[in-house]
C-alpha cells in the first residue's frame, strides 16, 4: 500500500504533465490556423487561466490539502525567520522568558497542587478539617464512622537514638497502627504496624525511613527485628519504608505508634491535637463522609470528662487529603501562576507589535500573494504559522530555562514546603509547555496576520518598498502597547505592595535582641526527667558552666525559644477574672525559663523583676506575664502583686513582673490565634507540663562578646561531660531564625518581583518599539515639517507626546486594574493596606520615568532628521 504523499507526488506529476499536455494542444490548433508559436503559446495559457489557481482547486478534491499546505507554511515560516535573524532572535528569546517562566511556576503548580499523592487510590483518600484527641479519634476508630477508614498522625516530635554509637536525635512522626494500610503504603522491608500496636504497653515497635536505614544502619537488611533505644525506650524495628514514601513530610526518620492509653485521662482527651485522615470505604462519597463527621462532632462532645464549648470545632468537614496537605499554599502559589500567566500575555503583546511593525514592511509581499490568487485565508494561516512556528522555538528554549531554573525556584522556597521534593518536570509539564507555545503563537499572530490581510492591492503596489501604513494598523499597536502597560502596572503594583509588606515584616520589633545570641537545642531523654531533681541539676550545671566559657556575657534556658516552631499551653485560673460561661478557661503559652533568660535576650522588664535562683526552689511560686496579656486579664490595673493558677496545681503564683511583648510565634503575632496570652514561669518544680512532667528539652540562649564558632564543639564537649546520652540538637544563631521567620513572605515577593521587573523591561520594550516605528514612518512627515520651519525641540515634542500619551493611558488602565485585583493579596499583606495610595504613585511615577527614558531615543533620532534626506525618503 502506497503512503498518501507518495501518491500525491504521483498524482501532482499526472496533474502538471495534463495541465502541460493541455497547453501544447491548444497552442498547436492556434499555429496550425497561422499563429506564431509565440503568440498561440500565451494565447493558450491566457484562454487556460491561472494554472496555479486550478492546480490549487484540483489538488484541494484529493484530500490531505490541509496537511500539505502546513508543510508548505512550515518550510515557507522557516525560510521567512531564518532571512529575519534580529526578528527571529528577539521574538523567540521574549517568548522564551515568558513560557519558561510559566512552565517552571506550573512545574512547582503540578507537583504540589495537581500530581496525585504516590499511594494507592489516592483518590479516595481524604482529611477531617479538624484536629482530635487521642480520646476522640479512637471513638472515631472504634463505632462512630461507617464511611471511611480512619487514621491519625502526629508530627513534629523528636526523639533521641542511644546505644548506636553517638547520639543522634531524630524527628520522629507519631502515627496510629493503621495509618500505612489506610494509605496504602507497605514497606520495603518487614512490616508496618499491625492493628492493635498504638495501643499502651503493646507499642514498643519502630519504622525505618529510607534514608536513616541507609545513613545510620548502612543499608543493612539484618537490622528488622533489632532491638533500638529511642527516648530511652527499647523498640523493636519491624520495617523499613521505600525511598519515596514520606508522609507527612520528608524530614520523618522514624514512625512510631501512638501510646492509647484511656486510664490516662491527660493524655487521652487533652493531649496535643492530632490531625486525622481516612480513606473511603467503596461506595462512600466526600459529602457523605463529610455529613457523617459533622454528626460525629456534634456527638463528640458528651464524650469528654469535662465541659467543652458548644462551638467547639464547629468548622469541621472533609476534604481530600492532596487539598489538605496543601491548603496554606494553595492561594500563595495560584497568584504566583497568574502573576506569570500576565508576564506570558505581555511577551504576546511585544512580539504581536513586532508582528505588526514587519507586516508593514511585508506589505507588498503580501500583495503580490493575493494579486496571484492566494486566497485571504491563506494568508493568514501563513502568518499565524510563522507565529507559532516562532513560539515553538521559544517554547523550547523556554522549557531549557524551566528545566534549569526549577532548583533554583526550589531552593527560593521554605525547605519545608509540603510536597517540594515532588516537583520535578513530568510528562504533564512537557504536555502544558508544548500547548502553551501553540496557544501562544496563536495569540500573538492572529491580529497582525488578519491585518496584514486586508492590505489595499493597489495602494500598496504604490507604495515601492516602503510598505504602507493605515489608521487601523497605528491604532492597533497603540492598543497592544496600551495593553502590556496596563498588565506590567497591575504586576508592578502588586509587588510594590509585597515588598512594602516584606520590609515591614522584617522590620518589626520583635521584642528582644537578637545580635550576638547563639541558641543550642539540649535534648536529654524523656526518662532522664522522669527524677525532675536530676533533670534541674544537669541543666543547673550546664549554664553554669557555659557562663564561664571564654566570650560568654550570659546564658539562660527556655523550653519554647521564640519563633522557634515549638509551643506549650496551660489553661490558668487568673485571679477575679471570670470567663464567661460557654468559655473555657484561659489559655497561655507557657514558658518555662531559668533566671537570667530576660536579660540574656534583652527582653525590657516593664514592670516587676526577673526571675531569681531563689524562685527555682519548689516553695517559690511566681510568674511574669507579657504586656498584652497583663494589659487584656487586668485592665487599668498593675498586674504585679495579682495572681494565677495553673490548671492542676492547687498553689496560687504571685505575678512579679510584667515583660515586654514578644513574637513568640512568628513575626505577626505573639500567640497563635487560639491562645489568650503568655506567661513565664522559672525553670523548676513548678514549671510542670500538662501531663505533669517537666520539660526535657531546653533551648540553651548563649550572649556572646566574640565568634560564636569556637562556642559549638565547646557546648557540644560539656553536654555530653554531664550526660554522655544528651546530644545538641541544632545550634544556630538567632538572626538566621529571626530570618528564616520571614522565608515564606520573602519567597513570594522574591518571584512575585522577578515577574513584575520582567514585565516592566517588556512594557518599556514595548513603548520603545512603538514609538521608534512610529518616527520610522513619519519620517517624510518630519523632515516636510522641518521644511516648513518647525525647529528641533518641536519635533521633540511630538515623539515625546506620543509616547507618554499611550503612557499616561496604559498606567491609568493598570491603576484600575490594580485597584480592583490587589485585594486578593490581602492575605499576603502585613502593615500595608491592599489599594496603599503611596504604592499606587511610586508605580505611577515609575512608569512615567522610563517611559520617558524608553522614548528619548526615538525622540532625539527624529530632531536630528536632514529634511533634504527624508523628502527623498521611500
Amino acid at each position: 500500500m502506497k503512503l498518501p504523499f507518495s501518491r500525491r507526488t504521483q498524482q501532482q506529476a499526472q496533474l502538471e504533465q495534463e495541465i502541460q499536455s493541455h497547453l501544447q494542444m491548444a497552442a498547436s490548433d492556434r499555429a496550425e490556423r497561422g499563429e506564431s508559436a509565440e503568440r498561440a503559446r500565451q494565447a493558450a495559457r491566457r484562454e487556460f487561466g491561472n494554472v496555479e489557481l486550478v492546480q490549487q482547486v484540483t489538488r484541494d478534491q484529493w484530500g490531505w490539502r490541509w496537511l500539505e499546505e502546513l508543510l508548505q507554511d512550515l518550510r515557507y515560516g522557516a525560510r521567512t525567520l531564518r532571512k529575519n535573524p534580529g526578528f527571529t532572535l528577539i521574538a523567540v528569546l521574549t517568548l522564551a522568558l515568558g513560557i519558561g517562566a510559566n512552565t517552571a511556576i506550573f512545574s512547582l503548580v503540578n507537583g504540589i497542587l495537581l500530581r496525585p499523592l504516590p499511594y494507592d487510590q489516592p483518590d479516595r483518600l481524604v482529611q477531617v478539617t479538624g484536629f482530635y484527641p487521642k480520646g476522640a479519634f479512637a471513638a472515631m476508630r472504634s463505632r462512630r464512622v461507617q464511611s471511611m477508614d480512619v487514621a491519625a498522625y502526629a508530627e513534629g516530635y523528636e526523639c533521641n537514638l542511644t546505644g548506636q554509637g553517638v547520639p543522634a536525635r531524630l524527628t520522629a512522626t507519631l502515627v496510629s497502627a493503621d495509618l500505612f494500610s489506610v494509605l496504602g503504603a507497605p514497606a520495603e522491608a518487614g512490616r508496618t504496624f499491625r492493628s492493635g500496636e498504638d495501643v499502651a504497653t503493646q507499642n514498643n515497635y519502630v519504622v525505618l525511613s529510607h534514608h536513616l536505614f541507609q545513613q545510620r544502619f548502612a543499608s543493612d537488611p539484618s537490622v528488622i527485628g533489632q532491638w533500638i533505644k529511642l527516648e530511652g525506650i527499647q523498640r523493636q524495628i519491624v520495617g523499613v519504608m521505600p525511598a519515596d514514601f514520606r508522609f507527612p513530610s520528608p524530614q520523618t526518620d522514624v514512625w512510631i505508634p501512638l501510646d492509647i492509653d484511656p486510664r490516662n485521662t491527660v493524655s487521652y482527651w487533652a493531649g496535643d491535637f492530632m490531625p486525622v485522615i481516612g480513606r473511603l470505604r467503596r461506595g462512600a462519597t466526600l459529602s457523605q463522609a463529610g455529613a457523617e463527621i459533622r454528626l460525629f462532632q456534634s456527638q463528640v462532645i458528651s464524650l469528654f470528662p469535662w465541659p467543652m464549648p458548644a462551638n467547639w470545632n464547629a468548622g469541621v468537614g472533609v476534604v481530600s487529603l492532596r487539598d489538605g496537605l496543601v491548603s496554606d499554599l494553595r492561594t500563595r502559589l495560584l497568584i504566583l501562576l497568574v502573576a506569570v500567566a500576565l508576564v506570558l500575555l505581555i511577551a504576546c503583546a511585544n512580539v504581536a507589535n513586532l508582528s505588526l511593525a514587519r507586516a508593514a514592511v511585508r506589505g507588498k509581499e503580501i500583495a503580490v500573494r493575493v494579486s496571484l490568487g492566494a486566497a485571504r485565508s491563506r494568508v493568514v494561516r501563513q502568518l499565524i504559522t510563522e507565529s507559532t512556528l516562532t513560539a515553538v522555538v521559544g517554547g523550547a528554549l523556554g522549557l531549557s530555562l524551566a528545566a534549569a531554573g526549577l532548583s533554583l525556584l526550589k531552593s527560593i522556597l521554605p525547605a519545608d514546603t509540603p510536597r517540594l521534593s515532588d516537583v520535578t518536570l513530568d510528562w504533564r509539564v512537557l504536555l502544558f509547555a508544548a500547548a502553551l507555545a501553540i496557544l501562544t503563537g496563536i495569540i500573538s499572530g492572529t491580529a497582525p496576520a488578519f491585518h496584514a490581510s486586508r492590505t489595499e492591492l493597489t495602494e500598496t503596489l504604490k507604495a515601492g518598498s516602503r510598505g504602507s501604513t493605515h489608521p487601523a494598523g497605528q491604532s492597533l499597536r497603540r492598543a497592544l502597547v496600551i495593553g502590556e502597560l496596563g498588565l506590567a502596572v497591575l504586576l508592578v503594583c502588586g509587588a510594590g505592595l509585597l515588598i512594602q509588606s516584606l520590609w515591614t515584616l522584617s522590620h518589626v520589633d520583635p521584642g528582644f535582641r537578637s545580635e550576638n545570641v547563639l541558641t543550642a537545642r539540649v535534648t536529654p531523654n524523656e526518662s532522664f526527667c522522669n527524677e525532675p531533681s536530676r533533670c534541674f541539676s544537669f541543666y543547673r550545671d550546664l549554664v553554669r558552666q557555659v557562663r564561664l566559657l571564654p566570650g560568654v556575657t550570659n546564658a539562660a534556658l527556655i523550653n519554647t525559644l521564640p519563633l522557634g516552631g515549638s509551643v506549650q499551653k496551660r489553661s490558668v485560673n487568673i485571679e477575679n477574672y471570670l470567663p464567661a460561661t460557654s468559655s473555657p478557661a484561659p489559655l497561655l503559652w507557657m514558658n518555662a525559663v531559668s533566671p537570667g533568660y530576660f536579660q540574656a535576650m534583652r527582653i525590657p522588664l516593664l514592670r516587676g523583676r526577673e526571675f531569681a535562683e531563689t524562685d527555682t526552689s519548689e516553695n517559690s511560686r511566681v510568674a511574669i506575664l507579657s504586656a498584652d496579656t497583663a494589659r487584656r486579664f487586668f485592665p487599668n490595673q498593675d498586674a504585679v502583686g495579682k495572681h494565677i493558677r495553673l490548671l492542676g496545681q492547687k498553689d496560687w503564683c504571685t505575678i512579679i513582673g510584667v515583660a515586654a511583648d514578644v513574637r513568640g510565634y512568628d513575626l505577626r503575632h505573639s500567640v497563635p490565634q487560639w491562645m489568650d496570652g503568655t506567661v513565664y514561669i522559672p525553670y523548676g518544680p513548678v514549671a510542670s507540663l500538662e501531663d505533669g512532667h517537666v520539660a526535657a528539652e531546653m533551648t540553651l540562649v548563649i550572649r556572646s562578646a566574640g565568634s560564636q564558632l569556637p562556642l559549638e564543639e565547646a557546648l557540644r564537649k560539656l553536654a555530653s561531660s554531664l550526660n554522655e546520652d544528651t546530644p545538641i540538637a541544632e545550634l544556630k544563631p538567632m538572626p538566621v531564625i529571626l530570618s528564616a521567620a520571614v522565608s515564606a513572605p520573602r519567597s513570594i515577593t522574591s518571584l512575585f518581583g522577578a515577574f513584575a521587573a520582567l514585565a516592566l523591561v517588556l512594557g518599556i520594550v514595548g513603548i520603545y518599539g512603538v514609538i521608534s516605528f512610529f518616527v520610522g514612518q513619519r519620517t517624510r512627515e518630519i523632515g516636510v515639517r522641518m521644511a516648513l520651519g518647525a525647529q528641533p525641540r518641536d519635533v521633540f515634542a511630538l515623539v515625546l507626546r506620543e509616547g507618554l500619551s499611550l503612557t499616561l493611558i496604559g498606567v491609568a488602565v493598570g491603576l484600575a486594574a490594580a485597584f480592583a485585583l490587589t485585594r486578593f493579596l490581602g492575605s499576603l499583606l502585613y502593615g500595608v493596606g491592599a489599594t496603599d495610595a503611596l504604592n499606587f504613585a511610586g508605580v505611577a511615577a515609575l512608569f512615567a520615568i522610563v517611559a520617558l527614558a524608553a522614548c528619548y531615543i526615538p525622540a532625539r533620532r527624529a530632531m536630528r532628521v536632514d529634511p533634504v534626506i527624508a523628502l527623498r525618503y521611500e
